[in-house]
């Protein structure tokens, strides 16, 4: 929940402008709704998508604050988050909802990021990989695994946003690993291909060493996203 019209028409700019010569990477920015006609704008024949932070489980009615697909739609989002720990923790969201709004987005033609991650106490238990299981698994048995070939994973370790703390490039690679080769149990390929982010205070300095893990195919982007500088060395890391 931050920016305003001048900060992101500032943070925007910076952004399109530096990262013209990125168009061989996925690179997107996640805005709340009120600013979705914005990032189109500005956005708009640039190399950076756009996408939203949320979106309901539900097509239409009367779901008071919410925003449906077919609202997404009118603003061209490519993507949206699903299940982020902030909206699990804060508001509750359990793992039948996360799953109703990745079949929401995919209905309307909008990839689902699904977000994974475990609490400290979880990573401390030993849990860490039975706890990411459980909430891919939980939508897998709602959608079943073809659907996951238009969809992004990231692995978001609660104890690592907004802490300053990070996952150790070789924790990433475990657990990125282990949610590649639940997804193969199901099906080889999707496995393969899948996207799999790391997010967890990712900044410049630390980028290249978490891109350079075989199993971590990108990032998901969050207090350093706020600086364009810093985004767009995070870009030339992953390039």
């Amino acid at each position: 929940m931050h920016g305003s019209l001048a900060e992101n028409q500032t943070r925007l700019t910076q952004l399109s402008n530096g990262l013209k010569t990125f168009s061989t990477l996925d690179m997107a920015v996640f805005s709340t709704a009120p600013y979705l006609f914005q990032c189109q704008s500005l956005l708009a024949g640039t190399p950076v998508k756009w996408g939203t932070q949320n979106i309901s489980e539900h097509a239409q009615g009367a779901f008071t604050g919410e925003t449906s697909v077919a609202m997404l739609q009118d603003f061209a989002c490519e993507y949206t988050i699903i299940g982020h720990s902030e909206r699990r923790e804060i508001f509750a969201e359990d793992d039948a909802q996360v799953a109703a709004k990745f079949v929401q987005a995919q209905a309307g033609n909008i990839t689902p990021i699904l977000c994974v991650g475990e609490s400290l106490e979880q990573r401390e238990a030993g849990t860490t990989v039975d706890v990411i299981s459980n909430q891919i698994q939980a939508v897998l048995n709602v959608v079943g695994i073809q659907k996951f070939a238009r969809a992004v994973i990231a692995y978001e370790p609660i104890w690592a946003i907004g802490t300053g703390k990070t996952a150790t490039p070789q924790q990433a690679q475990e657990v990125h690993s282990a949610i590649r080769g639940l997804l193969a149990k199901n099906d080889q390929s999707v496995a393969q291909n899948m996207q799999i982010l790391y997010g967890g205070s990712v900044k410049p300095g630390n980028a290249a060493e978490i891109f350079a893990q075989p199993d971590v195919d990108g990032a998901l982007v969050g207090g350093a996203s706020l600086n364009a500088d810093d985004f767009i060395q995070i870009c030339k890391a992953a390039s």
